[in-house]
């Protein structure tokens, strides 16, 4: 990292930020979309939704003892959406005004004409910034300086790059709140960064640090293992969720010419083998994903309802046909590693966008151009699962490269659209809206600094965008989305990757965690160090950080 202000579209921000602020209101992680106040302390909006009324706390304050006023809600929103990253126009772009009323009154006026029931809750989702601190500072530039924040935790010490230490605040405003019962256990949080996983991962069996989270599958299988393991000083553990996982997969750039056709996007997609993938480099580990909204109520399956016919038939002049008509389901192979019948497929398709072989290549019908593009990494860990999709694209005739960038380049790159294909996660909450917008819209597309990396602009998904958000209740909202999903799915705009419903855990023994885990964080802010483990770890590993 080599930042703190998280808010921009520059820099590299470090982890852990978020504790530094608090927001007008927080969400529960056993509920799918509620609000309680926090900053708030009373909220009032009428039965149309056209605003809401925040009443802040009293007892609100910055870590440097000045008040939180209705001043620096009015600038922290000015301020996001003048010099903060494009997503906050996108996400909050339906707010037209927000107003001092007076008496610790805010009140956020939305768009004339506007059904948005979602609006009212998402405001509650501003964090708070301090309008004297940042008065005399620039907010468009990344900075390190340690910000002032209101939350329970503040920056203690960094070493940009290496780590940052973040300290539980003392007289924290918020400590005694009900929404924060059981929670804010450590005296400290450190956060350690390491260039290599496997390096990292010696240095957590080492006691270097304490707790971490898998993601790599191989690692996961055979390198949790060992003495500490075997004494239970460390623990592995696999802990159920419930989580929308959202949509890992290799993103097309279809700013790129050779990726506008919709065929040759579903013809690339048949060089991903994921059963043979999850055979062998997986370990069986995974599912394969088949939704943007993967884990959910929310995802499409099957074939498309009468209820979800209704809501896509208006745009069906915009919308491939099997939209309506199919199952999406990603190319199923048998394991083996024989994909002839992708191969077949895929050269079908090929050749129906003009795109043939000769001589082994495949060309380009009327330039004689070779195919070719580049994937763009940010681990070194990856190449091995891409690897065998670049040889799947080699027997197809492309020309495939694969590149390695440290996170600064790769950062930027992504943020400017400088990639031919990379792997996208878009993640999901259980409540879809905004920011659906900054994901899949038109205006996205054409905006550097946005999550909409493929460059989607369809008519019809636009629309289906709108509806997403002016959903009345829950029924309509998720046949929307499935809508949506579908549109999005057999737009062929991501070769869907797989997917785990559960975290991939290992902790040194001296944690204890409530009996029950949220159905949509793990909560690991609910944990607490064990003082009868602590001391009967130290006495085994006594030299433990």
């Amino acid at each position: 990292y080599d930042s703190f202000n998280g808010f921009i579209s520059k820099g590299v921000s470090a982890d852990g930020l978020g504790m530094i602020y608090e927001t007008l209101t927080t969400g529960s992680s056993d509920e799918a979309f509620t609000e309680y106040g926090l900053i708030a302390d009373e909220i009032e909006y009428p039965e149309d939704r056209t605003w809401v009324i925040y009443h802040l706390n009293p007892k609100a304050k910055f870590h440097d003892g000045e008040p939180i006023k209705v001043e620096d809600v009015i600038f922290t929103f000015n301020v996001l959406l003048e010099k903060g990253a494009p997503f906050y126009k996108s996400y909050y772009g339906d707010i037209v005004e927000v107003k001092d009323l007076g008496d610790r009154r805010v009140k956020f006026q939305f768009r004339e004409g506007v059904t948005n029931r979602e609006l009212v809750l998402i405001t509650g989702q501003l964090p708070v910034l301090p309008k004297h601190y940042w008065k005399s500072r620039d907010f468009s530039k990344s900075t390190l300086d340690p910000p002032l924040g209101s939350g329970a935790y503040r920056i203690k010490d960094f070493k940009a790059g290496k780590y940052i230490t973040y300290e539980r605040v003392k007289d924290y405003w918020a400590a005694n709140h009900p929404v924060n019962k059981g929670s804010n256990n450590f005296d400290a949080v450190r956060y350690d960064y390491y260039r290599d996983a496997t390096v990292s991962l010696e240095a957590f069996k080492a006691g270097e640090y304490h707790f971490r989270e898998e993601n790599n599958s191989k690692m996961w299988a055979s390198m949790y293992s060992g003495k500490t393991f075997e004494k239970k000083l460390t623990i592995r553990a696999e802990i159920p969720h419930e989580l929308p996982r959202g949509m890992q997969g290799f993103a097309f750039n279809l700013r790129r010419s050779i990726f506008k056709d919709r065929r040759v996007r579903e013809a690339i997609s048949y060089a991903f083998d994921f059963e043979w993938s999850n055979k062998n480099l997986f370990y069986g580990q995974y599912r394969r994903t088949d939704s943007f909204f993967e884990n959910s109520e929310l995802a499409s399956s099957g074939l498309p309802s009468p209820e979800e016919l209704a809501i896509l038939e208006p745009f069906r002049k915009d919308l491939p046909e099997e939209v309506f008509s199919k199952k999406f389901r990603p190319s199923l192979t048998d394991g083996t590693g024989n994909i002839r019948s992708q191969l077949r497929a895929a050269s079908k398709l090929f050749k129906e966008a003009g795109w043939e072989i000769k001589d082994g290549k495949r060309v380009n019908s009327s330039t004689g151009e070779q195919l070719k593009f580049e994937i763009l990494l940010i681990s070194p860990a990856f190449e091995r699962i891409v690897l065998p999709f670049k040889k799947n694209l080699e027997r197809m005739g492309i020309e495939a490269s694969v590149r390695v960038v440290d996170t600064s380049q790769y950062v930027n790159r992504i943020r400017s659209f400088d990639f031919d294909m990379f792997v996208m996660v878009i993640g999901q909450s259980l409540s879809p809206g905004n920011e659906q917008d900054n994901y899949w819209s038109c205006k996205a597309a054409e905006t550097s600094g946005t999550r909409n990396f493929s460059g989607i602009c369809n008519p019809a998904i636009d629309k289906l965008i709108r509806l997403v958000i002016e959903a009345p209740d829950r029924e309509k909202l998720i046949n929307r989305t499935r809508a949506l999903d579908r549109a999005l799915l057999w737009g062929h705009y991501v070769v869907p990757h797989w997917h785990i419903n559960y975290y991939r855990l290992a902790y040194w023994n001296k944690f204890s965690r409530p009996e029950i885990t949220p159905k949509y964080s793990l909560g690991f802010f609910t944990w607490w160090v064990d003082e009868s483990k602590e001391k009967t770890l130290l006495a085994k590993k006594p030299n433990l950080k």
